[in-house]
């Protein structure tokens, strides 16, 4: 009855108090079920019956400045992530409509490296033309943006901005020493007041804690990010995560069931990491844990699943796909 209760307050608005957060961190295997039941109330509540689906494409790889501990395309790490420029704005527009085929309704295009600069603004500012051609709505992740370029960006017709704060402020020391937490906020919060629509997550897995987790989902709340990426680590040979064992599928299901709670009315996408942690087999479970959305197609350096199995799960689950 406890998650009932933590569940109707949600959904009138009442963020749950400190013991109730307890209650859903301390849920075992045998009450992950009711837990699940009540994070699907919700979302149903605030999303009907439908799931959003993105794709992105991995636009300019590896060689990043920056030394976060669970990426493949950093430079301090020796990993075999590809390494490429900025793909041409068309090779960007032809995999937007390659999405756009498959269903989703968003597109990003994603991008090694902490600031932009050179030509590639450019072609980012060609890209976004194409993906909306493409009748997908653009979004950019290129790492941190000044306001002008936000601004020219919009112009040019991007909708969204990707940039994830990853983990907790108390926790992010542990995971990247290249930048602070601070600016990762900045770069939301700017986003935020240019008027773009926000994704910002994070990475789950990485030796964070519970209570890491609840300060991630309270900082999202506080900034007003309208829409959370969670992602969970998939081990990279080669970095300084690359023996850490994947999450459990329950414990999998629960932090998306948290989030849920604790951001009743944001959309979250499930992205990397999905098969990794569920396989085939239990993936489609992460569709009756509050999840809302879902990545399709291949991430930035690993492969994701076929689409038709995605579209599979979501129909079994009684679930249609959001049409703009």
């Amino acid at each position: 009855m406890i998650f009932l209760s933590i569940a109707e307050k949600a959904m009138n608005g009442q963020a749950p108090d400190d013991a109730e957060i307890r209650a859903i961190i301390d849920a075992d295997e045998e009450s992950l079920p009711a837990l699940l039941e009540q994070a699907h109330r919700i979302r149903t509540r605030f999303s009907g019956q439908t799931v959003s689906l993105c794709a992105i494409v991995n636009a300019r790889s590896g060689r990043c400045s920056e030394d976060c501990s669970f990426c493949a395309q950093s430079s301090h790490h020796s990993t075999r992530a590809p390494e490429y420029p900025l793909l041409a704005p068309d090779e960007i527009g032809r995999a937007a409509r390659r999405a756009a085929q498959n269903g989703a309704r968003r597109f990003g295009i994603v991008a090694s490296g902490k600031f932009v600069g050179g030509s590639d603004f450019q072609g980012y500012l060609e890209a976004v033309r194409l993906v909306a051609e493409a009748g997908l709505l653009p979004d950019l992740s290129p790492g941190i943006l000044t306001r002008g370029q936000i601004l020219a960006l919009k112009e040019a017709g991007l909708f969204g901005y990707h940039h994830n704060l990853e983990t907790s402020a108390s926790h992010f020391p542990q995971v990247c020493t290249t930048h602070s937490y601070e600016e990762d906020v900045q770069a939301v919060r700017t986003a935020l007041e240019c008027g773009l629509y926000v994704c910002s997550g994070g990475i789950f897995g990485i030796g964070e804690s519970w209570d890491d987790r609840v300060e991630l989902a309270l900082m999202l709340r506080e900034l007003g990010v309208p829409s959370v990426p969670v992602n969970f680590l998939t081990p990279i040979p080669g970095t300084p995560l690359e023996h850490r064992e994947v999450l459990r599928p329950a414990e999998a299901l629960k932090i998306v069931a948290l989030f849920r709670f604790l951001l009743p009315d944001r959309a979250i996408r499930i992205c990397g990491g999905r098969l990794a942690v569920f396989g085939e087999g239990r993936k489609a479970e992460l569709l009756r844990a509050g999840a809302d959305g879902l990545m399709v197609g291949d991430y930035l350096t690993t492969k994701g699943g076929e689409i038709r199995s995605d579209l599979g799960d979501i129909e079994r689950a009684g679930l249609v796909i959001e049409r703009q």
